[in-house]
């Protein structure tokens, strides 16, 4: 039996968690919102026409802000079609993905739904195809009460309160060739400080994201973000950070240290971006929005579902839907882990995506709705992740990868509640054989009087939630938990994500 050993001290701390690490991503992407949210013909569909068991699982999922709506798409998106009565909207060609966009589903009609689910409108301006005038249109619309042609318009259209939306993203992914728009480093970052200059003077409170570079792996990674920052320093409060992760091959021992990267990933915008603050003598820090992020299959989209005949222009077609393994969920898990190590820093994060485009949620047009695997663990974290982040010491055994070097067989991290003295534990095993007992030395914590454990696991590291067996994978409750006097132990099965919680 393997073991690693870890010590939890609630005086060391790395940040409070922020509930906008909990947030996801909605887009005009495939059947996210047609035939995912909004479905008017669905038996489950309310009187505004979104499905209700979505809306009940977007709810038990626990997301708290929604970034919207793109992503690729609101680069060449007009807010202005989605607005207004239904029947004079346009349909438009989406360029980003290759379908028509019929605009039933706006700005108005998503603040609906969020309200219904509880969570936080996040919104991304098209600094694309458009620029300062169109990101200063939508923030009248959206946020003024009322008194102005554009306000009154909202008022008109059947929505008399303002939306209230605090959080702007200056465009998406602005340094990818494939982005309508696409520019240098310099180029965005004039037209970013600008936008968010002009954004101020309606509101200076708005907190206003920055695109970083779309992926490390990116050749102007580190240079794009010290060039934007330098120019738009004073105006945002945020940087983007965009990753996401898939086997090569059979690699799975690479895939499963995907943390790795994303722990790299986030230290070194976060050095690029104390490097410009020193630079200006500023007081002031930027802190890391880490909008899109997930296990995507991106090989499968470019060579089986993308769209490239210029006579097809689907409405809503499947695309980007990823049916989720154990194996998948795992390192799901190892990302969350990731985000909240660094909870000082990042302090919003966006699952990409919400529903069926590679998503925690799948529905079937007049069919049920369903759990991937990778629901659980975000779906737990966000509950249970209350308080701190901590500092942890953690000792394990290591292992070789291909793309990462050696790497520890456990990853872990742990947050504390200091209102109710609570501590959980959100573990790792990346063996795909053997298992681990982890030790955990809890006398910092003074006495332990109960510790509960559920494990996401299975023998088939590929089994899977799908149409046909919706319920084939969960959490089950780990009974290998053991408390003894200053020491908490548990076996982590291979290939696993566990939940640890104690009083």
């Amino acid at each position: 039996m393997i073991r690693a050993h870890l010590t939890i001290d609630p005086h060391f701390t790395v940040g409070p968690i922020n509930r906008r690490l909990f947030g996801s991503f909605v887009e005009h992407l495939g059947r996210c919102v047609y035939d995912g949210i909004y479905e008017p013909g669905h038996e489950c569909a309310d009187e505004n026409g979104f499905r209700t068991d979505v809306i009940e699982l977007v709810r038990e999922l626990g997301v708290s802000t929604i970034r919207y709506p793109g992503g690729n798409f609101v680069s060449g998106y007009r807010w202005e079609d989605g607005v207004g009565p239904r029947e004079k909207r346009p349909r438009r060609l989406d360029l980003a993905w290759h379908s028509t966009e019929t605009n039933e589903i706006g700005l108005d009609e998503f603040a609906t739904w969020l309200e219904k689910v509880g969570s936080e409108l996040m919104y991304a301006v098209n600094l694309g195809t458009r620029g300062v005038l169109e990101a200063l249109d939508v923030l009248e619309y959206a946020n003024l009460r009322s008194g102005t042609e554009l306000s009154d318009r909202r008022v008109a259209n059947g929505h008399p309160e303002p939306h209230g939306i605090r959080m702007w993203c200056l465009g998406n992914e602005m340094d990818g060739p494939w982005q309508l728009g696409h520019s240098t480093a310099q180029e965005y970052a004039q037209l970013a400080s600008k936008t968010a200059r002009a954004m101020r003077q309606v509101d200076p409170d708005l907190e206003l994201v920055v695109c970083g570079s779309s992926g490390a792996q990116m050749p102007t990674f580190g240079e794009w973000e010290r060039v934007v920052l330098e120019e738009t320093y004073d105006s945002v409060d945020y940087i983007s950070c965009h990753a996401y992760y898939e086997p090569v091959g059979e690699d799975y021992g690479s895939f499963l240290a995907s943390a790795v990267d994303m722990d790299r990933f986030i230290e070194a915008v976060v050095a690029t971006a104390d490097h410009v603050k020193a630079v200006r003598d500023s007081e002031k820090t930027i802190n890391i929005s880490f909008d899109e992020w997930n296990v995507w299959y991106q090989v499968r989209y470019n060579e089986v579902d993308k769209i490239t005949d210029v006579t097809e222009w689907p409405v809503a077609p499947r695309l980007l839907e990823d049916s989720y393994s154990v194996l998948d969920a795992v390192v799901f898990g190892s990302l969350l882990i990731s985000l909240i190590r660094h909870a000082d820093r990042v302090t919003s994060a966006s699952l990409a995506q919400l529903v069926n485009v590679i998503a925690p949620i799948m529905t079937e047009p007049g069919g049920p709705a369903w759990r991937q695997t990778t629901f659980y663990p975000f779906s737990l974290t966000s509950q249970l992740a209350r308080g701190v982040a901590l500092e942890l010491k953690l000792e394990s055994p290591h292992y070789d990868t291909d793309r990462y070097g050696e790497v520890p067989v456990v990853d872990a991290v742990a947050t504390h509640d200091p209102e109710r003295g609570g501590t959980t534990v959100f573990a790792v095993n990346r063996s795909l054989s053997e298992s681990v007992t982890l030790e955990i030395d809890s006398r910092a914590l003074g006495a332990v009087t109960t510790a509960r454990a559920s494990s996401l696991h299975d023998d088939d590291i590929f089994a899977a939630n799908t149409l046909a067996e919706p319920n084939r994978v969960s959490p089950t409750g780990n009974d290998t938990v053991e408390v003894s006097e200053g020491t908490v132990s548990v076996t982590l099965p291979p290939c696993s994500w566990t939940v640890l919680t104690l009083d």
